[in-house]
């Protein structure tokens, strides 16, 4: 797939929503206006936007407790995002949901998924529908470094290859799972090697270059849609913040923030649009302008929705 100039506008444009949104969820859990627990995607939003970015809305995605900027690149509505962040009736799970459990259906979104590594045989399900049915929709499995060491992704790598489902693994490998740095938890240090043992690609990217994970997973997904079964992509990234909102942090060096947060992809995307004459200053104004604007609108929708009906606790709830 080539990379015309509107296509990278418009994933400059995502990653920027991605960040805004994400800053304004940390300002308002700050607040105390934000009830449970957020996972905030500061710093890996060339990922989301680089694998979302080939895809299409018939395509689908499994996504983690980390999933903001899954959802948003896949073209989640934010007001609908921020009622649920809210606890509200307005927002895609009736505000019962929270940060970790959003879905859209109809945009290929199968959910947030607050167990670690529950994505996987989600992905593979999707992916096995499509298969026969004999579309040629694909199925996105985003997971981290620590669900990488998780049965449950392992065995839905294992079945994706046996079966040659349109399956594309995404780690987003940001160094640490929790407070764990992943030197410690596992002995090889690319987590895109363990592909071998399922006879599929395994790829390690630059998580902070757009257009390097564009490019990988154009690829992957070609070949899942072709029929030739799963790819794992490896995309070495880092999260600016804590865990979750409220982590000390202090198992990280401040130097080793420092470095990756120099390594921004935003400014890195920012600054070669700027070279190539693809973007100006006035038009990127422009663009975080209109984003200000669909937050404050979003923020607005979330405030004034109300809040579910205590009888409608038990409302929707399956297991």
């Amino acid at each position: 797939m080539s990379l015309t100039e509107d296509k990278l506008i418009q994933m400059y444009t995502t990653m920027v929503r991605i960040r805004e949104f994400e800053t304004k969820v940390e300002e308002f859990f700050a607040a105390g206006k934000i009830p449970g627990f957020v996972h905030l995607y500061i710093g890996e939003e060339a990922v989301a936007t680089g694998t979302c970015a080939v895809l299409t809305d018939k395509d689908y995605i499994t996504s983690t407790h980390r999933g903001h900027g899954h959802l948003i690149a896949k073209g989640g509505d934010l007001k609908r995002m921020m009622a649920e962040l809210f606890g509200k009736k307005t927002g895609y799970c009736k505000g019962k949901g929270g940060s970790m459990h959003i879905a859209d259906v109809d945009l290929g979104i199968l959910g947030a998924n607050g167990i670690v590594g529950g994505g996987g045989p989600i992905a593979n399900g999707a992916a096995l529908a499509a298969q026969y049915r004999g579309t040629d929709q694909v199925a996105v499995c985003f997971f981290g470094d620590g669900a990488s060491n998780q049965g449950t992704t392992q065995e839905a790598m294992n079945l994706a290859s046996a079966w040659k489902l349109p399956v594309v693994f995404v780690n987003e490998n940001n160094g640490y799972g929790i407070s764990c740095p992943t030197c410690k938890s596992m002995a090889v240090a690319d987590i895109a090697d363990r592909a071998a043992a399922y006879d599929m690609p395994g790829v390690v990217v630059d998580g902070n270059d757009v257009v390097a994970v564009y490019e990988a997973v154009a690829e992957a997904v070609d070949r899942a849609r072709r029929g030739d079964g799963p790819s794992l992509i490896e995309c070495k990234t880092y999260r600016w913040r804590g865990h979750f909102e409220g982590d000390a942090c202090t198992y990280r060096d401040e130097a080793e923030v420092q470095s990756w947060m120099a390594k921004d992809p935003i400014k890195r995307l920012r600054e070669k649009l700027l070279e190539q004459g693809i973007l100006t200053e006035d038009k990127d104004r422009e663009i975080r302008d209109a984003i200000a604007r669909e937050l404050e609108a979003a923020v607005a929708f979330a405030e004034e929705s109300p809040l579910p009906a205590p009888e409608e606790v038990l409302e929707d709830v399956y297991a």
